[in-house]
């Protein structure tokens, strides 16, 4: 399986300069982000190359990292391509807690990064479906 990073910041300025700034520090590589702001809280979601390593320099400045275990789904990048997962997970009544997604060959292959609670199950899903799911080491890999 794969993991991202969760940070909870207050939505101020320098705040996402200071979580890059401590990842640029520990030679660690965003891979996709995600910020999502409700007032004066903000929530950023990262896929790095080390998730431990991230982890472990992000509490060490004082903030509160947290790994969580996701789903990151190869699939064409094409029309219909998103379609495929949300088809298969919508069929078995397996609910989205969150997603994000980035472009690994332009018209060939993205990766979809979904948030649920099933893991196990989701993979097991998608691959019946011909999805292939990744693992830490194969997204760094792209």
């Amino acid at each position: 399986m794969a993991h991202q990073i969760t940070v909870f910041a207050e939505n101020k300025p320098g705040r996402i300069e200071r979580v890059t700034r401590v990842l640029k520090e520990a030679a660690i590589n965003i891979r996709a982000i995600t910020i999502a702001t409700s007032d004066s809280f903000g929530v950023i979601k990262l896929l790095v190359d080390d998730p431990d390593g991230a982890h472990d320099a992000l509490a060490a400045e004082g903030m509160s990292p947290f790994k969580r275990e996701i789903v990151a789904v190869l699939m064409d990048d094409r029309p219909g391509g998103l379609h495929a997962v949300a088809e298969t997970l919508g069929r078995a009544g397996i609910n989205v807690e969150g997603a994000y997604g980035f472009v690994v060959e332009d018209k060939k292959r993205a990766v979809l990064v979904i948030e649920v609670e099933k893991i196990p199950e989701v993979d097991r899903l998608l691959r019946e479906q011909g999805l292939s799911t990744l693992t830490d080491e194969e997204i760094y890999s792209l």
